[in-house]
């Protein structure tokens, strides 16, 4: 059962995008069990619901028990058509598919470090089997889901961090399988637009959360909201002084949407709220302050090497006035991100 915020969210995000373009449209939708490709899928059956728009959804999953616990009575729906597959492996399409959202990526730092491999594995033959879908079925758009590790490292100087600006990767480093497979989907990206004319975007996502995260969530913003809620100390496992870049999961997915509709083919558009860029340390402070009711403050637990996976630190403010330029603006900042997150926690 969705949360009550949940649903102002799907609310808001069919509000803001032009959903008459979907009209009548197909959308294979992968990595649809995960926060935003399910939030993606929920939000288009909502527009048919509310719109009658005869969108036909076809979400990619692994496991039928997950996808029926994330989406309930939407896969009663004769509008949405459950795919069991994996990326990984060639998929025989027999619909027509008109548009394409390929999310289905590994998430977990820990992952990361313990199956590198596999994680690169994940991203380029997952993503070239889902551009060879496009392809194949001439898709009238496609986007694929990037991050904004994919920027590196990045030159510390620079007050704003804008699509050019790509850093440093430590080729060397096994949890850099995650950043430098990113950039190499979206240069593969880049070549499927050039050479076959796929018409393939790219939006490179800050760390998007909010509603829709379930609470057994691993995730350092998780754990924040969850050693508030129970009135614990929040415990950071490195100094905190790298920065991070945030965006509210209905933020993100509206500008998902918008990059899909509207995004020059071949381009990268960052997903960022540029107005919630801070350190670790302090947004961990901010938590502790305002949602703990006082109980909470932060602690600091830093262990010989960097067995938790992960990235390393950086000073990056990210720019989104490529994305805004095409009609989108982040709605919801870092506190109120906080504060519909564990409202959700606590509702479910």
């Amino acid at each position: 059962m969705s949360s009550r915020i949940l649903q102002e969210d799907l609310t808001g995000i069919i509000e803001r995008i032009d959903t008459q373009a979907l009209k009548g449209q197909s959308i294979f939708v992968t990595g649809a069990t995960g926060l935003v490709g399910s939030m993606v899928v929920k939000a288009l059956a909502l527009a048919n619901e509310t719109k009658d728009l005869g969108i036909q959804l076809y979400p990619l999953i692994r496991s039928e028990e997950k996808a029926r616990t994330i989406f309930g009575a939407l896969l009663e729906r004769e509008d949405v058509h459950l795919v069991k597959g994996d990326v990984t492996e060639e998929l025989q399409i027999a619909e027509d598919i008109d548009y394409i959202v390929h999310g289905a990526s590994v998430t977990a730092s820990k992952t990361m470090v313990e199956k590198p491999v596999e994680t690169i594995d994940i991203a380029l033959s997952g993503t070239k089997n889902m551009l060879e879908l496009a392809r194949k079925k001439n898709v009238k758009g496609m986007v694929y889901l990037s991050s904004m590790e994919a920027f590196g490292v990045t030159d510390p100087s620079l007050a704003e961090v804008r699509e050019k600006d790509l850093g440093y990767v430590d080729i060397t480093n096994v949890r850099s399988c995650y950043p430098e497979g990113k950039r190499m989907c979206e240069l593969l990206c880049v070549c499927y637009s050039s050479e076959y004319q796929v018409p393939v975007k790219i939006a490179r996502l800050a760390q998007t959360f909010g509603a829709g995260v379930p609470d057994t969530d691993n995730r350092v913003f998780a754990q924040f909201a969850r050693s508030a809620i129970n009135g614990e100390d929040i415990v950071l496992h490195t100094a905190g002084e790298s920065y991070g870049n945030y965006c509210y999961t209905a933020d993100c997915v509206a500008g998902i949407l918008t990059i899909l509709l509207k995004g020059e083919n071949g381009e990268a558009y960052t997903v960022a709220n540029p107005r919630t860029s801070i350190k670790i340390k302090d947004m961990a402070a901010m938590v502790a302050e305002n949602f703990s009711g006082g109980r909470s403050k932060v602690v600091f637990d830093i262990p010989e090497g960097n067995k938790f996976g992960y990235a390393p630190d950086v000073t990056m403010h990210l720019n989104s006035e490529k994305l805004q330029a095409l009609g989108w603006e982040p709605a919801v900042d870092l506190k109120d991100m906080y504060a519909r997150l564990i409202a959700s926690f606590t509702e479910a």
